[in-house]
């Protein structure tokens, strides 16, 4: 299981007992504008409130819970369970996850959930409608199947998803560490990430998901099947975008891609899927298209009533944040960008061009520096960041004539150019609203907001890799001979951002 792509597309096939994929209805009812969703968090007390009343009695109706409904119709027999852990908001129900509810070995099948109970775009909209909006780039899977449920939601209890639905309202898009994706976040509570290139991040995805809000009523027209059954407004009109906002986001948290399956399958959500399921960057285990069913095998021994664990994908933390509410302090993955780009005023610019493509590189390049290896990464940036300080057109005749990333260097030049990447890491350090030692502190309150707590943590370990590369390049700074002096910075040195 994959979820590394938020504006992938999505599919599933039809049943009986489902909506038939989407069709305009040509003389659509107009019913009242009162909006009663309850996908994700609001900023609005009452609606907070009247989640808890609902959600309350989820037991005691003739649903059930989740994995009852979804035994009754045709859920084998597995071997997990759903249990609780506590909100850290009081307002808020607790969440649910998936527990082992036997002692497990790793390669055991812990459940395996038939396709008449995964949702896909295929089921919503059928291949050819899915192909067409795939052409035009306007939509994404993600935005398709919020609409979706966004309708089945408006069906209530009369929707086939009904149960499916009111857990992903209890979710309320949270995941383990019960944070919601700061797409949901305020503008105080964003500031949090100040001096992070994840802030500019999330206002960008946001962005984004408003540009698909506006391209909505493109479904109404293209699948508008689906709709006849349907009887409310065109999608804008029947929800406002904070709405649709709150409902993508909980889709973007729970989006399995399946591996080796159609086009229109590729993005599924899955019922006892994320995000009941706990991420584990180090974890192998993933959902699977098995034989007409998603099946999660375990790739670990656990213990009956422990979390079952599965594979987020190779994310950095700052996509686990946005995209899951949480950061994982064991992740391989996690990783910083530092960006060069050649001075386009340099009059030798094109000569540089030529030689940064000889070596595989961009004019623009991107480097990524992982956490543990902030050594290695200085040292393949020097190479590229020198060319910055070459001048003199023989120079320049020398470094396109040699093999590979060769550049005259002098000790001089050497410190200049390390002293211009010491002085990028430092700058990017002061744009933190905290020090390290002010993060380890905040993280040692117990009572720490959550959201405050899980953005701290984000900016912890990007401060460590930073300061992990400032110490690289001042111990190459200090194994230069003595008294090397950086000469005047060059005109044509490389931008770094």
């Amino acid at each position: 299981m994959e979820l590394t792509c938020l504006h992938n597309k999505f599919n599933f096939p039809s049943l009986p007992h489902l909506s038939r994929p989407f069709f305009k209805n040509p003389n659509p009812r107009i019913f009242p504008r009162k909006i009663n969703f309850l996908f994700l968090a609001s900023a609005s007390d009452t609606v907070v409130a009247s989640s808890i009343k609902e959600l309350g009695s989820m037991k005691d109706d003739e649903f059930g819970d989740l994995k009852s409904w979804m035994h009754r119709n045709g859920l084998p027999r597995c071997k997990v369970v759903l249990n609780e852990s506590t909100s850290h908001d009081e307002k808020h129900m607790p969440v649910h996850y998936v527990a082992a509810s036997e002692d497990l070995r790793a390669g055991d099948v812990a459940f395996s959930v038939p396709n008449s109970l995964v949702v896909t775009l295929e089921r919503v909209l059928g291949n050819e409608t899915v192909a067409e909006l795939l052409t035009t780039n306007k939509l994404s899977e993600l935005a398709c199947l919020a609409l979706y449920l966004m309708y089945e939601k408006k069906q209530g209890k009369k929707s086939f998803w009904y149960p499916y639905i009111r857990e992903l309202d209890r979710q309320r898009g949270r995941g383990q560490l019960a944070v919601e994706s700061p797409l949901l976040w305020s503008e105080e509570e964003l500031a949090y990430l100040t001096g992070s290139p994840t802030r500019a991040e999330v206002l960008e995805r946001a962005e984004g998901i408003k540009r698909e809000y506006n391209e909505l009523d493109t479904v109404w027209f293209m699948a508008g099947s689906l709709f006849q059954q349907y009887p409310y407004d065109i999608p804008t009109e029947a929800f406002p975008f904070e709405i649709f906002k709150q409902a993508f986001v909980a889709v973007q948290s729970c989006v399995v891609h399946l591996q080796k399956v159609p086009l229109a399958q590729r993005f599924a959500l899955v019922p006892l899927g994320p995000p009941l399921l706990a991420y584990r960057s180090n974890c192998k285990a993933m959902l699977s298209a098995v034989n007409g069913a998603v099946e999660l095998v375990v790739d670990r021994a656990c213990k009956a009533g422990e979390p079952i664990v599965v594979w987020c994908g190779p994310q950095p933390n700052s996509k686990l944040l946005i995209n899951y509410g949480f950061v994982d302090d064991d992740n391989s993955y996690d990783r910083l960008v530092v960006e060069a780009a050649l001075n386009t005023e340099d009059p030798q610019y094109q000569d540089k061009r030529l030689v940064v493509q000889r070596n595989g590189k961009l004019s623009v390049q991107v480097f990524h520096v992982y956490a543990g290896e902030e050594k290695q990464a200085v040292s393949d940036m020097l190479p590229y960041l020198r060319l910055g300080y070459v001048s003199d057109p023989s120079e320049m005749q020398s470094v396109l004539s040699s093999q590979g990333p060769v550049c005259p260097v002098s000790p001089c030049m050497e410190r200049a150019v390390l002293d211009q990447l010491a002085d990028y890491f430092n700058r990017r350090l002061a744009g933190y609203l905290t020090t390290l030692n002010e993060d380890e502190s905040l993280l040692s309150d117990p009572n720490l907001n959550p959201r405050r707590r899980v953005a701290t943590e984000l900016v912890r370990f990007e401060k460590k890799i930073l300061h992990a590369c400032l110490q690289a390049t001042t111990e190459l700074i200090d194994e230069l001979p003595d008294h090397t002096v950086s000469p005047c910075p060059a005109p044509y040195a490389l931008l770094l951002k």
